[in-house]
Order: structure tokens, then sequence, then C-alpha cells
């Protein structure tokens, strides 16, 4: 598994498709991709949301991390950093912020690249 993080609008998505070998046409939108998804796609885009997508359905993502090592452990993922700034008002956008940090920390501990994008430089931070 590999895991690509950056705020937002930081070229994330170029810098895979450029440094990676991942098409664009490979890449699924986490917006709108459903659950199952992503135990079956190359690469997701917009993580973040597919997360935030989940906890409103009410699932609970709790060992996520072990059942993407089963199923799909050569997984992209691309998903902004949503730890820095305001801390929300809602309850809600402030669990799903800890929710999302904390899936990423144990996905991160997993994957066998992490990499953080910033102006569309890529600084690696795990690779091995």
């Amino acid at each position: 598994m590999k895991l690509i993080l950056g705020g937002a609008f930081q070229g994330k998505k170029e810098y895979v498709t450029e440094h990676l070998g991942i098409s664009k046409e490979q890449i699924v939108d986490g917006k709108t991709a459903s659950y199952e998804a992503i135990f079956t796609c190359v690469c997701m885009d917009h993580f973040h949301a597919w997360v935030r997508a989940r906890l409103l359905e009410g699932k609970n993502l709790d060992g996520l991390e072990e059942e993407l090592m089963e199923k799909n452990p050569e997984l992209l993922l691309i998903t902004n950093e949503l730890g820095y700034g305001v801390v929300p008002v809602e309850v809600f956008d402030r669990m799903y912020r800890e929710t999302t940090g904390r899936v990423c920390t144990r996905l991160a501990a997993k994957s066998s690249c992490v990499v953080r994008v910033v102006c569309g430089i890529g600084t690696v931070l795990k690779d091995g």
C-alpha cells in the first residue's frame, strides 16, 4: 500500500501520475466511490471524502487497514491532511477530522511508501 497526502490543491494527483506510473483512468474518486470500491481499485483520490461518506453511513472503520492489506495490498491512496488549521465547531466534523487522521496514521504504519506533497513537490516520509 502507498499513501500520498498533503493539503488541498497541492498537486497530489499530478504527483501520482507523473512519478508513480498511475494513469488518470486508474484513479477512482473517493467523493463518489462506494464502500466496496476501495477493495478493488488501483488508486483512490479524495480518500478523506470516502471516509466522510462511510461515517455518514454509520460504518465503523476500525480495522480498515487490516482489511485493505488482505484484500487490496497494492492500493495507492491520495488524501488531504485535515488536522491542520481551525478545529471544526460541529461535533460530526471534529469526529470526521479525528477519524480520518487516525485511519491515515494506521494506514501509514502499514504502507510501504508514504509521500507528503506540498506545492507539487513530494517529500518521501517512508520508503521501504
